[in-house]
This record gives C-alpha cells, structure tokens and sequence, in this order.
C-alpha cells in the first residue's frame, strides 16, 4: 500500500521528531539543520496536500538568543515555517513549546542524554555527578505525562495560538537544587559551555485559561522514584 494511501486518513500529525540536545548540534550543524528544519518543511508540505492538523514541539530556546547554537536555529526556523505554512496555505498548525522534558524511558547513555538521564546513569555506574558551570543556572523540569496531556488538548481544542502554546511548570530549579534532589554531596563541576542559557522558565497562563491545562507532576517526585 503506497504511503499516502497509509496517511490520508489521518485528522492530526504530531511532529515531535528531531535532535535535541545543544552541544551534539555543534559537531553535526548539518544533520541538526536538516533534520529540524528541512524536515518540518516535509511534514508542513505532506500536510497541507492532505489538509492534516499540525502539532509541532517547539523549544524554550525560543526566548534566548536563536543564533547560539546549530539547534536553537534549527527550532527557531521550525516555528517560522509553521507560521508561514498556517498564514500563507490557510493550515491548521499549532505550536507547543517544551521545557525540559524528563520522564520514564529518557536517555540515560551517550550525547543525546539530558541532566536527569546523565545523571542517573553517573549514579547507577557509581560515578561522580558532574555540574556543568557554576550549577545556578536553572531550568522549568516538565514530566512527558503533563505534555502529552497538552499535547491532547492542543489537537482536540479548536483553539488556535497566534504564537504557541507554553507547556512548562511555571516554577525552576537551579542544577545545584537538582542535585541536593539526587541526594549526592560529592560532584564535579566543569567548564561552562557555549549554547547554554541561564535559565527556562514557562507562563502557561494561556494554556491553563483556554485549554484547562495545568501540570501536575514535580521533579522531585520522579527522582525520588528512580534513585531508589
């Protein structure tokens, strides 16, 4: 069965793939660009031949400087193509802004692992927890349960955004409180390095007044399950 044949029944698309760690998009900015941002052309172009819903997993990096890494330009120009797309071709495209996704089934080995999945690997090999920086800048943590429950929302809601849907906590923690978290004293800290912000922090006051939206799992919780 051809694909289109496979698609064309299909009332959404939820295009949550790419790369999305900062510091591997330094060694491979073509792969980043061509994945993040040549790939949402492809799916935003199947789309509307199919006039099929579009959700798009946008980036905190939004509200920094979108020229500082390889990925925060490859998710900048992600949300400009969706915005062009659902203005010029008339789509119905939404975006929702991720902050710091963690949650069952993250990474934990090799680049593409975010804080809490390095660090439960460093503590399940027995290793030091390493600190990136001084360990004050801090990050808006978001449970995957509490986006995919945005996620819904966002597609069952005829509910449009002229920006994009936020979907964070509203509330950060510093990696050093992150650390007191995993209950570890001894830690390493390393250089700062480029691409990094010194913090993410979400208002999703839209979210929770248009769609009823409002997380409810705290990071806490989570690393006290999976450090037990």
């Amino acid at each position: 069965m051809k694909i289109h044949k496979l698609f064309n029944n299909y009332d959404v698309i939820f295009h949550l793939a790419g790369l999305s760690r900062i510091q591997p998009s330094f060694d491979q900015p073509s792969l980043t660009i061509n994945i993040n941002s040549v790939g949402t052309e492809r799916v935003l172009a199947f789309a509307m031949q199919y006039k099929t819903k579009v959700i798009y997993a946008g980036s905190s990096s939004k509200w920094h400087n979108p020229f500082q890494s390889p990925y925060a330009t490859s998710k900048h120009l992600g949300e400009e193509l969706c915005k062009m797309y659902k203005n010029t071709y008339d789509m119905e495209i939404e975006i929702c802004r991720f902050y710091n996704v963690y949650g069952p089934h993250e990474i934990v080995d090799g680049d593409w692992a975010a804080v809490t999945g390095i660090w439960r690997r460093q503590v399940r090999d027995g290793e030091q927890i390493t600190i990136v920086g001084d360990g004050e800048q801090r990050r808006d943590f978001t449970h995957v349960d509490d986006i995919v429950d945005g996620l819904y929302k966002v597609s069952t809601k005829c509910i449009e955004h002229e920006d994009a849907w936020e979907l964070g906590t509203g509330k950060n923690y510093s990696i050093n409180e992150l650390t007191e978290m995993f209950g570890q004293t001894e830690v390493e800290y390393i250089p700062a390095r480029k691409g990094e912000y010194p913090f993410t922090l979400a208002d999703y006051t839209k979210a929770n007044q248009e769609l009823g939206w409002t997380p409810i799992l705290d990071i806490k919780d989570y690393i006290s399950e999976v450090i037990k």
